[in-house]
């Protein structure tokens, strides 16, 4: 998975011609740690049809203020650039993939 930074959010994620899920999570967070294999497994099966990007919230502090993310692990969906699904927590695959359905 390919990680983006406040100075390429516009480009990679706002501007792309497919939906981008954006993995908002630091080196610190447990949980982060725990679903990012799921993601993984995600964005090789379903790849084609959604991008799968990582942002470390401690390095680029100022992508997730300005959509307040306020715990993580947060995954946001963004089409069109505008955010369509936040997803917050850990969640199996299968609870994940129900909640992409549409973008995948």
């Amino acid at each position: 998975m390919k990680a983006v930074t406040d100075a390429d959010f516009e480009a990679e994620v706002l501007k792309s011609d497919k939906p981008v899920l954006v993995d908002f999570w630091a080196e610190w967070c447990g949980p982060c740690r725990m679903i990012a294999p799921i993601l993984e497994e995600i964005a090789a099966e379903h790849g084609d049809k959604l991008e799968i990007v990582k942002l470390n919230i401690d390095e680029n502090p100022e992508v997730p203020a300005k959509y307040q993310i306020l715990g993580i692990p947060t995954l946001n969906v963004y089409k069109d650039g505008e955010v369509v699904k936040q997803i917050q927590g850990v969640k199996p695959k299968a609870a994940l993939l129900r909640e992409l359905g549409e973008f995948v």
